[in-house]
């Protein structure tokens, strides 16, 4: 297995970097694992882009310090502080349209996993109202931890995500006007962090355990991203 680590120097080169994954592992059929800290940043859903208060939204990300992006993939947005974990897995498919609840069920497990080797025990759900809401979500009683979303495409397929490691209540101050501006339902209390849940505050350990966790009983081959 293919381990990356570290980040690109700036936004568009670190999303760069993820972007060639799925086509590489495409074409190696070697499955790649990266757990890093994306720079400070909003990224929005394209539901969000789509949004009569999407440049409401935008605005007020960036008034609080948040360059902001859109990705390719649904969702709504999430904020990154450059503390924040993000991870993927990528793997080989043959086909696109079987496999997706069994490599939800796994990533989640491991990421449970990760999160008991780190002292946090978290839970598969996440309360009401929480940001970027999906059903593949885990939470402990400080609040939302870690959202998980995946996508498929001819030859590979991506489960990716977040670990809210600190930072939570500058997160929540960020995403409240952004999800108010796009008539989203959001509840502040709902954000969550490893630190909070009683974890370490320390972000490289988290993005290590974490890839540890997605990575396996399986050989890694570590990369640095350049």
């Amino acid at each position: 297995m293919r381990v990356l680590r570290g980040r690109a120097g700036s936004v568009e080169e670190d999303r760069a970097v993820t972007g060639t994954l799925a086509a590489d592992v495409e074409a190696s059929g070697e499955p790649t694992v990266r757990a890093w800290t994306p720079h400070r940043q909003v990224a929005f859903g394209r539901r969000d882009a789509r949004s009569d208060g999407y440049e409401r939204a935008k605005r007020a990300a960036e008034e609080r310090g948040f360059p902001t992006y859109e990705r390719g993939v649904g969702g709504r947005a999430v904020a990154y502080t450059g503390n924040t974990v993000a991870f993927v897995r990528v793997e080989p498919v043959e086909d696109l349209r079987r496999g997706t609840d069994e490599r939800y069920d796994r990533a989640v497990a491991d990421l449970r996993g990760a999160l008991r080797s780190l002292g946090v025990e978290a839970w598969e759900g996440e309360p009401p109202d929480a940001f970027c809401p999906g059903a593949h979500s885990l939470s402990t009683d400080a609040g939302k931890v870690v959202g998980v979303a995946q996508r498929v495409r001819q030859g590979a397929a991506a489960v990716a995500g977040i670990v809210l490691v600190r930072d939570h209540e500058e997160i929540a101050d960020v995403l409240e006007p952004v999800y108010a501006a796009l008539s989203v339902p959001f509840a502040p209390a709902s954000v969550g962090s490893v630190a909070a849940a009683g974890g370490p505050a320390d972000s490289e350990a988290v993005a290590r355990a974490v890839e540890s966790a997605l990575v396996g009983d399986r050989d890694a081959t570590v990369e640095r991203v350049r």
